[in-house]
């Protein structure tokens, strides 16, 4: 999921609205997951959001239409406007507000990730698409199709803002919140990314990071402010090498644990839990780290964290891109790669929360989908051979480890 298809994961968001699973989506309708930005609550809207990620956050107005984004021939040095409030003196200045801080850092972790996977695609190219919305902020969806390491890369960023009908507030607000939904004013930023490679024997990955400010309902006035931080990063591999999954779950252990200790094993068990298609009862691949709502620590502590882990997408991931790309492969390989990719296809659109909520307030389908691979499968009852390296990944799927 692209997002904040802010796609879980997915399409997210997720934003996002993860993936992906952005969001791929109003997450992933901003950044879909990708997979394309933001996971409901604030994935939702940020799916919304990078969409997921997902990326256009639509806002429904008196009328009942849907506020389409606009496409824009360059990109801005900031989505935030000072006539919209997004730049105040009461965040300490223009350029050190969690805003536009966190605008910065998901732009810059765009900027770094997009320019890491043509360097070692080796020659494809993202597509970009930038685009802003005129109730407040906008976008940068990138996409990189067919190349020669990836089937299809999606990288997204948005930040939006403005104010969520009583449907969108619903969806994305904290869980326990007991506010009655009215218009309220929001802001909404994330990334959200989902990388899909050729290789069988390379994982797909699944990143999003997103963050999510309510102010108070025009109809409540006096109302607190809330604020969250959501996302994670996740990985989707076909076949184990177990090395390769231990390096992954180090890297981001290292980064939960300059914060917290207690970090890891609770983001690792959300996870888990998260990317889980019930109706199959098994997850989507070996996890990660998954937060969502995080708002009981330093929201300057949580702006470093979140900043560490988009930071250490690339040391967790390219390292097993390169050891695993080249690697030869037969036509039995690909279909059960295909197969797993089926199982993002399902998760992503049964469960993700940013693709869904993108996809049921109308969100820009490209954004919202592209944390979906180019090719999947679906074959009849399939079971793998006990003791195959097929049975041994799906045994892990529906049986999560501990891998540090």
């Amino acid at each position: 999921m692209l997002t904040p298809n802010l796609s879980a994961s997915t399409t997210t968001f997720s934003p996002f609205l993860s993936s992906p699973s952005s969001v791929t989506s109003i997450t992933s309708a901003a950044t879909t997951s990708c997979s394309t930005l933001v996971r409901c609550r604030t994935k939702t809207l940020t799916t919304a959001i990078a969409t997921s990620s997902r990326t256009n956050l639509f806002r429904v107005h008196a009328s009942s239409m849907i506020e389409k984004e606009t496409p824009e021939t360059h990109r801005p040095l900031t989505f935030l406007r000072e006539s919209d409030g997004q730049l105040r003196a009461s965040d300490s200045g223009s350029s050190n507000s969690v805003r536009a801080r966190f605008e910065k850092m998901i732009r810059e972790a765009q900027d770094t990730v997009c320019a890491i996977i043509e360097a070692v695609d080796g020659g494809g190219k993202f597509k970009e698409d930038v685009w802003s919305r005129p109730g407040g902020g906008g976008g940068i969806s990138r996409v990189l199709q067919d190349g020669a390491v990836w089937e299809k890369a999606g990288v997204n960023v948005s930040v939006v803002y403005g104010v969520m009908p009583p449907e969108a507030y619903r969806a994305a607000k904290p869980a326990g919140s007991e506010e009655k939904p009215g218009p309220v004013p929001f802001f909404a930023a994330g990334i959200s990314s989902v990388l899909h490679p050729k290789n069988p024997f390379a994982p797909t990955l699944h990143f999003n990071y997103r963050y999510f400010e309510t102010d108070a309902p025009k109809d409540t006035p006096g109302a607190p402010r809330q604020w969250w931080f959501g996302g994670g990063t996740d990985l989707t591999p076909a076949y184990i090498f177990e090395e390769d999954v231990k390096h992954f779950h180090s890297v981001q252990k290292g980064a939960c644990d300059k914060f917290d200790s207690s970090f890891y094993p609770r983001f690792k068990k959300w996870c888990d839990d998260y990317f889980y298609i019930k109706h199959r009862g098994e997850r989507r691949g070996l996890g990660g780290i998954f937060f969502d709502d995080l708002n009981d620590y330093d929201q300057e502590m949580l702006l470093s964290f979140a900043t560490e882990c988009a930071n250490s997408v690339v040391p967790a991931y390219i390292p097993i891109i390169e050891k695993r790309k080249d690697l030869p492969f037969t036509d039995q390989h690909k279909a059960w790669q295909q197969l797993r990719r089926g199982r993002y296809v399902e998760f992503n659109l049964v469960y993700d929360r940013g693709t869904t909520f993108g996809l049921k307030t109308g969100g820009r389908i490209e954004s919202i989908l592209v944390s979906l691979p180019l090719s999947a499968r679906w074959e009849y009852d399939h079971q793998p051979e006990e003791g195959s390296e097929e049975w041994k990944l799906l045994d892990a799927c529906i049986n999560p480890r501990e891998w540090v």
